[in-house]
């Protein structure tokens, strides 16, 4: 049986990564999956990647930090679909550097797009879910949101606020029908931990009792979870999917 059979689903940040598994596999169980990605190319070929194996997907240019446009975007998918049943709160961005070095600009990109643009996306798809008394939010924190990171000062800010955001979203929209979680990610094979040196990569698996980093299928499992009616009482609550790492 499948698990979103039916749910129409918006994942931000879902041309490539973790934003993409999840896209596969929740077309896989059945939802019409609508990506949301400023990456054109990239979104378009998952989306029809994922049409070419028997799955419904849509791409849709949206940058998540425009308020304007992601309310215009929320709009086109109710009027396609008649509904909005589950919100991915994927898109993040990172801009490392030691508080010291960080420029202005690099503190308000990870801003723009990590918070701003996650309260942007619960803000205007919430709207549908409370009409139809139904939703599932899922937004994505981070392990070093719950504990810090050097040179990830504005990265473990948004982070930390993404979680405050899920529990507060999780008591504003609970008697609507809507749940509200979030998954803290540890260290994710995925573009964005390439950047980091080989010697920190292996100093994090050796402090993983796992002893690996974690895949973009095992966090997409995890949005799957809470976003299927498996997890219909689970809201307000940080799933954390590290492999146990120890800081």
């Amino acid at each position: 049986m499948q698990r979103l059979a039916d749910k129409v689903a918006i994942i931000t940040g879902a041309a490539r990564g973790i934003g993409k598994s999840a896209a596969v596999l929740f077309a896989a169980e059945g939802a019409k999956v609508v990506i949301w990605d400023v990456a054109q190319e990239a979104g378009e070929a998952t989306a029809a990647e994922i049409t070419a194996a028997g799955g419904s997907c849509t791409y849709m240019q949206v940058n998540t930090s425009d308020l304007a446009a992601v309310e215009a975007a929320a709009a086109k998918v109710h009027a396609d679909f008649d509904k909005i049943d589950i919100l991915i709160n994927n898109a993040g961005i990172t801009r490392d550097a030691a508080m010291k070095k960080m420029s202005t600009e690099q503190w308000d990109q990870v801003i723009a797009v990590n918070l701003t643009g996650v309260f942007y996306c619960a803000k205007a798809v919430s709207a549908y879910m409370v009409e139809a008394g139904y939703g599932r939010i899922v937004n994505t924190s981070s392990v070093v949101g719950l504990t810090g990171n050097f040179g990830q000062i504005n990265y473990t800010a948004t982070k930390a606020g993404v979680i405050g955001m899920t529990k507060t979203l999780a008591r504003e929209l609970g008697r609507k029908g809507i749940t509200a979680n979030a998954v803290a990610p540890g260290f994710i094979a995925t573009e964005m931990v390439e950047t980091i040196p080989e010697k920190v990569i292996d100093m994090v698996k050796s402090r993983t009792p796992l002893g690996r980093l974690g895949t973009p299928e095992d966090i997409a499992n995890a949005y799957l979870f809470l976003a299927s009616d498996d997890a219909a009482y689970v809201s307000g609550t940080v799933l954390s999917v590290d492999g146990a790492i120890a800081w």
